[in-house]
Parts: C-alpha cells; sequence; structure tokens
C-alpha cells in the first residue's frame, strides 16, 4: 500500500488511516523514499521513481469516483511523483502523467470506487453503490468520467493518454459487463444535479470555501516553515476540484476571515500576502 509525500504530510504518517488493515501481507511503502528508486525523465523533469511502481510488481490503481476533468485513476499517479511541492507539475500533468505511466508499465487493474459520489472539497457525497472495475485504466476513466457527467473527450489527461494509443477512450468500443451505461446514466445525472443545486443555489457556493480553507488549514497546509501565497492557496483548492477560476474575491474573503478570528496569520510581501500558523 504506497503512499507520497505532500503539503499534508509525510507518507507513511497518512497511511496510518488504514492501520487496522496493516500486516505482514499488507505493508506501507513511502514512494518518497529516496532509497531503491530509478531515474527517469517525465515531461522533461528528471526524478527519482520508488521502484515498488515497476513491473514484474503489479499496480492497482484506485480512486474514489468524482465530477473532475482531471479524472480520478489516471490523475491518481500524481501520487507516485516523490515530491512533497506537486503543485509546480500542474501544468505539465497531461504529459507528465502518461510519461511516468508508459516509465512503470502502465496499471495493472483500475478500481474506480462509487460507493459514494463527489464533486469536490466540502461536498456532501451522494450514495450510488457503484464499483467500475477494468484492467484498461483509460477505459474504466472513460466510463467513470461519462457517469460523473464530462465528456470524457474533453478531459485533457484521458485525451493525452488516448493519444499515445495507452488505453481505450471510445466509449462506442469499450465492453461493460454488469450494470449497463445506460441504466447508470440517469441516476448519476440526477446526483449530479444535485450537487449543481447544492454548490450554486442562492447562498450555497460561497459556503464551499469555508471548509475547503479550514481543511488546508486542519491538513497543515499552513503549518510554518510553509508560508503560502494567494497563488499556493489557489493551487491547492484546485487540486481539490473546488473551483477557483473567477471566484478568488471569495477565497480572498475567507482567507482575511481566518486572519481576523486570529486562526491564519498573514504578511503582505513584495510579491503579494502570505498567510501561515
Amino acid at each position: 500500500m504506497a503512499e507520497s509525500d505532500n503539503y499534508q504530510g509525510n507518507g507513511l504518517e497518512r497511511l496510518q488511516i488504514w492501520k487496522e488493515v496493516l500486516s505482514e501481507k499488507v505493508t506501507p511503502v513511502n514512494l518518497s523514499d529516496k532509497a531503491n528508486t530509478q531515474r527517469v525523465t517525465l515531461a522533461g523533469q528528471e526524478m527519482s521513481i520508488s521502484n515498488v511502481l515497476f513491473k514484474p510488481n503489479v499496480l492497482v490503481s484506485t480512486h474514489i469516483l468524482r465530477s473532475f476533468e482531471r479524472g480520478s485513476i489516471l490523475k491518481n499517479l500524481f501520487g507516485c511523483i516523490p515530491s512533497p511541492k506537486k503543485a509546480k507539475y500542474h501544468k505539465i500533468l497531461p504529459a507528465l502523467l502518461a510519461d511516468l505511466y508508459e516509465a512503470i508499465g502502465g496499471i495493472d487493474l483500475a478500481v474506480l470506487d462509487g460507493t459514494f459520489f463527489w464533486r469536490g472539497a466540502g461536498d456532501i457525497p451522494i450514495r450510488m453503490n457503484t464499483l467500475l472495475v477494468g484492467k484498461d485504466a483509460v477505459a474504466v476513466e472513460a466510463v467513470g468520467g461519462e457517469l460523473a457527467s464530462l465528456k470524457p473527450e474533453k478531459m485533457p489527461v484521458l485525451q493525452e493518454f488516448v493519444r499515445r494509443g495507452l488505453g481505450e477512450g471510445d466509449l462506442k468500443k469499450i465492453e461493460i459487463v454488469g450494470s449497463s451505461l445506460e441504466t447508470l446514466k440517469p441516476k448519476f445525472k440526477q446526483a449530479s444535479k444535485q450537487h449543481a443545486k447544492k454548490w450554486q443555489g442562492i447562498g450555497g457556493a460561497p459556503k464551499m470555501w469555508a471548509p475547503a480553507i479550514d481543511g488546508l488549514i486542519q491538513e497543515g497546509f499552513f503549518t510554518l516553515p510553509n508560508k503560502r501565497t494567494r497563488e499556493d492557496v489557489k493551487k491547492a483548492l484546485k487540486a481539490r476540484s473546488v473551483p477557483v477560476e473567477g471566484n478568488m474575491n471569495l477565497v480572498v474573503t475567507t482567507l482575511e476571515r481566518r486572519v481576523k478570528k486570529g486562526i491564519l496569520k498573514a504578511k503582505k510581501e513584495p510579491d503579494g500576502w502570505t498567510y501561515w500558523t
């Protein structure tokens, strides 16, 4: 069971959420451990990747089903990058993930967990009791995107994988066994409407910023020695599927309220405001 370091903390510490299932057969691995690695070049960036990701080991990627254009299963590979400061790679994400997929020999089994359907941080998940499993991670991502009311042909990460021939992204060519896509789509469409109503209803949209930013605070995103700029906060919220484009005024207002309450500290630097705890 593998995890890497990020702004929330050390990979091994974060895996303790699964301590009840850890055993001699189920062991935690920190992908940010500098020992036993291979040097690879991903999207023009040279870095060391943990040996446990490479063949002949079998890689199972599992993620929650969510409405996020960057996807779930394929985006999950981002956790294999050893750097705790992953936000700097967001601009090259499609190429980075596809290069990593090719370098390690692909995902052997993709498990998209739709027990609940999510939209983003601060959201209330909707129970759907659906599980998508397949050997073609690209196909699983495409089906998941369709259920999440996304357009697979407009999902940038998914389409980069399709362009390289790393899997099947055409829904008409994907064989689905079990419950049919047409049976599931109306249920997920209704769930998407419920999400939209919660996020866009009267007075609803601003309410998402408080739980999203409070979540960052609780996870140690602002803990010293980290001093976060507004751009850092924007990138962190985008990574959590919070729609910040065009809404930064709401983000800034929420940050200022946390400063007034003494939860955050702030200072205006030459390059702009910074925040920390």
